[in-house]
């Protein structure tokens, strides 16, 4: 029997959250799962999508990552905020059927695509950043609960829209209302108790398989750096509605002190993972600007790659402001390819083999 057929065959013993989950969504969760095995996967938000000095027409098959290493990322990563409203663009200006286009790709080349979702606030139509209280609003019975039922619509539009040439779903990891135990967004500790949180995650999950008939989902949930377990346990929805954990773990201050934040947090989040049998991983991170010339090797990899997470996917290139990933010319380039080239750090032709 051949690796792939083998990996086929267990996939069709996995069981997601979603009872309905089509046999390309188990399959996905066999990879994930497999993936942990020879190491971790290298992700990058909107990384075909735009990077330094560059943005996608539609024309371009391209990142940054490719730019310097070679390779393109084995993870991408993509965010739906504004689809919800109906726009032709996502809060981050990419444009929705050019980012299906780019989902298809990677899918076709063997990578794994996530998903995010940043919904703006459906009592105040602003921005996911503007804490005004909704969250009694939206759940079951409340007034709005119609109108954001008509944004898990438009949400569900998109997500069932993902399709192969031959008309199969194409799966994704789904990881809504992250970072719910910081407080700078309206589903956050600020603005919404773990209990409603809770409801929220049940609600759009039933929704979205019952009502809507997305099938092609692994649902992620994903906190941001915690003190403790209870902390990172809080807000979870229940092992019915959770298919796999991550954590979102930013080197915001001293490099000691994000060496230590990622060994504490990741070694908790492993134990969380082993108990529940679910894969994990780190799924936003980065150093803005890379300021580190080392940072790939001796930051990032040394204090990561024993923790038996799935991946690790830094944040975006949106300019010389703001950007987590190098690009040619870059300080840590250098360092950035010996990276790529340590053997258990995935990039897109060691993902495509885990099929």
């Amino acid at each position: 029997m051949s690796c792939k057929s083998a990996l086929q065959s267990s996939a069709r013993h996995i069981e997601l959250c979603d009872l309905n989950a089509h046999e390309n969504a188990r399959y996905l969760m066999a990879r994930i799962q497999e993936i942990a095995k020879t190491g971790y996967a290298f992700g990058h938000q909107d990384a075909t999508a735009y990077g330094i000095g560059w943005k996608n027409d539609g024309t371009l098959h391209k990142s940054d990552v490719n730019e310097v290493t070679g390779e393109f990322p084995g993870i991408y990563g993509f965010e739906l905020g504004h689809v919800e409203l109906g726009h032709a663009q996502n809060l981050d200006t990419v444009n929705f059927q050019l980012m299906g286009d780019l989902i298809k790709t990677a899918y076709e080349n063997g990578g794994i695509t996530t998903i995010s979702w940043h919904p703006n606030n459906p009592t105040t139509r602003n921005s996911a950043w503007d804490t005004t209280s909704t969250i009694s609003n939206i759940l079951e019975g409340g007034i709005l609960n119609p109108k954001f039922k008509g944004w898990l619509y438009r949400l569900a539009g998109f997500l069932n829209s993902l399709k192969t040439k031959s008309g199969k779903p194409i799966p994704v990891v789904f990881r809504p209302y992250h970072e719910m135990n910081g407080s700078w967004f309206w589903w956050g500790k600020k603005s919404c108790t773990p209990e409603q949180f809770k409801q929220l995650w049940r609600e759009t999950f039933e929704v979205l398989t019952e009502d809507f008939e997305v099938h092609n989902l692994i649902y992620c949930y994903a906190t941001d750096a915690v003190e403790d377990t209870t902390e990172y346990m809080n807000y979870y929805p229940g092992d019915g509605y959770v298919d796999m954990l991550g954590i979102d773990l930013y080197h915001k201050k001293t490099t000691e002190e994000y060496i230590q934040l990622l060994n504490e947090n990741l070694d908790m989040l492993a134990e969380i993972a082993k108990e529940k049998q679910m894969p994990f991983a780190l799924t936003e991170g980065g150093l803005e600007g890379v300021k580190v010339v080392d940072w790939w090797t001796e930051v990032l990899d040394k204090n990561i790659s024993n923790k038996g997470l799935s991946w690790a996917l830094m944040w975006r290139n949106a300019s010389l402001n703001h950007y987590f990933a190098p690009f040619v010319g870059q300080k840590s380039s250098e360092d950035f390819i010996k990276f790529k080239n340590l053997p258990h750090v995935l990039f897109l032709k060691e993902i495509e083999k885990i099929r």
